[in-house]
């Protein structure tokens, strides 16, 4: 299929295809000229953009993050990723700004504007809110003399890089530098609150990320099968089969696991099992794990020892067990 554009030109099937070898080159190509302006944006970081960490820090609300068109789309994706490693921040669109939407940048927030130009119109007014009510606000542009940076109380100024389109006119290097800039002061941000591997697991409590940071405790039953040493095991066999979980641990003094029975151990101990009582027939110090441990963890030493449970235990006490299909259902394999 062929597409005509406002020059008149065709391009598609009516045209020889490009060789591979050409798609390659361009590909590279652009991923060069977008390294080039990285590699410009890290020799020009300095003092501006440790205060712009700082004025975020000090911020008491969130971070209003915005800009129009494609530095929009950065500025959309610069705040879920502040948001999801513990500073608060949030999207406002400046043109839905103008129209009722400015209600939402208060005195306390700190104010995170997007614009290669630094003259986007639609910007005027929520430049203009952060003024009237000294909003803190940090700007980003690649004109140092543009409205938007003279406005600013941080100018971040983007440094002067080639577009990876060639012709000066496809945001791409640019974008690319925004969207580094944005990590870039996430990171540090995450790194001067010690955010944590559990702090992320908060915000991320679904998906596969959700999955492998989740602690036994998340997901381990607190109805768990047990019975003291001296149990006989008519008793103790029955408690195996109406917990369902193949397995029951063996209490000692002030309810300590001391051991755990097993099919493994019925099967060795099958001559006058019935007559035996737990404490004689269990495996003791079996392998165990903390409540706070990784679920994926648990996993490990789970498919290690090729066994199905884990008591999970604090203080020599069980507190809970985890069966290697409650690890299945949360999505670790």
């Amino acid at each position: 299929m062929s597409r005509t554009f406002p020059d008149g030109k065709e391009n598609g099937t009516s045209r020889k295809a490009a060789g591979v070898n050409d798609y390659i080159e361009t590909a590279r190509r652009v991923i060069r000229t977008e390294l080039k302006g990285l590699e410009l944006l890290d020799a020009g970081l300095g003092a501006e953009f440790q205060q712009a960490v700082e004025t975020i820090l000090g911020a008491k609300g969130r971070v209003i993050v915005s800009g129009m068109g494609k530095s929009g789309h950065i500025a959309r994706k610069i705040a879920a990723t502040l948001a999801s490693t513990g500073t608060p921040a949030q999207f406002v669109h400046p043109a839905e700004a103008s129209h009722g939407d400015l209600g939402m940048v208060t005195r306390e927030d700190v104010a995170l504007v997007l614009s290669n130009s630094g003259e986007t119109p639609e910007l005027a007014d929520l430049i203009a809110h952060t003024r009237r009510f000294r909003i803190p606000l940090i700007g980003v542009a690649s004109r140092p003399g543009s409205t938007l940076l003279r406005q600013s109380d941080v100018a971040l100024v983007l440094p002067a890089a080639e577009e990876a389109c060639g012709r000066g006119i496809v945001p791409t290097t640019s974008t690319t530098m925004t969207l580094a800039l944005g990590d870039a002061l996430a990171v540090a941000l995450m790194e001067h609150r010690q955010f944590t591997a559990e702090h992320f697991r908060t915000f991320h409590p679904g998906g596969k990320l959700g999955a492998l940071l989740s602690t036994v405790g998340d997901l381990m039953h607190d109805d768990m099968p047990l019975v003291s040493e001296d149990t006989p095991m008519t008793d103790a066999l029955l408690v195996i089969s109406q917990k369902g979980y193949g397995v029951t641990g063996v209490t000692g003094d002030q309810g300590r696991l001391t051991g755990i029975i097993t099919d493994g151990d019925l099967r060795r101990h099958m001559q006058g099992l019935l007559e035996r009582t737990a404490g004689e027939v269990m495996t003791r110090a079996p392998r165990v794990i903390a409540p706070d441990a990784l679920a994926e963890s648990a996993l490990a030493q789970m498919q290690e020892r090729m066994i199905t449970c884990l008591f999970a235990v604090e203080d020599q006490t069980p507190r809970g067990i985890l069966h290697i299909h409650d690890c299945l259902r949360a999505g670790l394999v």
